[in-house]
C-alpha cells in the first residue's frame, strides 16, 4: 500500500479550511491543520509534512513570514492559496520560494491537481542512474542532489525541475511556456511571470554573481537558457 501523503492545510477561515480538508482526505491525502503563522511553523517543523497549502493573511505571522522562516531549513513543497489578487504578492510569494499560487475562490479539483503536479516534481526519480552536468552544475536526478563546484544547493522542488529542463541541453533556448509546461505537467491556465521568479531564486542559489548570471541566461523577448560550456 502506498504512502499516504500528508498535507498541512494552512487556513484561518473554518469554512474554507473544512472544505480544503473534506476533499483532500477524498482525494486520499492525510490532512494536517493549523490557523495562525506560528502555529503553521510549529506543526510544519515537527511533523515534516510532504506539502503545505498555505493562506498569507494569518493571525499572529504573515504567510509570506511563514514562507521566509521554513526556507531557512526545508525544501517542502508549498503552495500558496489566498484571496489576495495583487501581482505583487503573488511574484512574492514566489520569489520566496512557493511552488505555485492559487487565488480565492478556487476549484478544490484544481487545487488537487496542482498539489499532485508539484508532488510528482518533489518525488520524480528519473532515468535509474542518470546523472546531469553542465558547467559547474551536476544534478544527481535519482537523488534529486544538485551541487555548484562541488559544494551541495537546496532547491525547492520546482527550482530543480527548471535547473534540470534547461542543463539538460545548454543553448537552447526555452520559452516561459515551454518550462512552466516541464515543470506542472498538467493541464491549467499557468502564469508566465512565474518562471522568472523562479529563476530569479534559482540563480541567488547557483550563480557566483546572481545579478550579472553565468549559467542561467535570460535571451529578452524570449525567455531562457542554460550556458554553452
Amino acid at each position: 500500500m502506498p504512502d499516504v501523503k500528508q498535507v498541512l492545510v494552512v487556513e484561518d477561515e473554518l469554512k474554507i479550511a473544512r472544505l480544503v480538508r473534506d476533499y483532500l482526505h477524498q482525494a486520499g491525502f492525510g490532512v494536517l491543520e493549523a490557523a495562525t503563522g506560528p502555529a503553521a511553523v510549529s506543526v510544519a517543523r515537527a511533523e515534516k509534512p510532504d506539502m503545505i497549502v498555505l493562506d498569507l493573511g494569518l493571525p499572529g505571522m504573515d504567510g509570506l513570514d511563514v514562507i521566509r522562516e521554513l526556507r531557512q531549513s526545508s525544501a517542502v513543497p508549498i503552495i500558496i492559496l489566498t484571496a489576495r489578487t495583487e501581482e505583487s504578492d503573488r511574484i512574492v510569494g514566489l520569489e520566496l520560494g512557493a511552488d505555485d499560487y492559487m487565488v480565492k475562490p478556487f476549484s478544490p479539483r484544481e487545487l488537487v491537481a496542482r498539489m499532485r503536479a508539484v508532488l510528482r516534481r518533489a518525488d520524480a526519480t528519473i532515468g535509474g542512474g542518470e546523472v546531469v552536468r553542465a558547467g559547474p552544475v551536476t544534478i544527481d536526478i535519482p537523488k534529486r542532489r544538485v551541487t555548484v563546484d562541488g559544494a551541495e544547493v537546496d532547491l525547492t522542488a520546482t527550482e530543480f525541475e527548471l535547473l534540470l529542463t534547461l542543463a539538460r541541453r545548454p543553448g537552447r533556448i526555452y520559452t516561459r511556456a515551454q518550462l512552466l509546461d516541464a515543470v506542472h505537467g498538467v493541464s491549467f491556465e499557468s502564469y508566465e511571470r512565474s518562471v522568472d521568479a523562479h529563476i530569479k531564486n534559482l540563480r541567488r542559489k547557483i550563480e557566483p554573481e546572481p545579478r550579472r548570471p553565468s549559467l542561467v541566461l535570460t535571451e529578452y523577448g524570449v525567455g531562457y537558457k542554460f550556458a554553452d560550456a
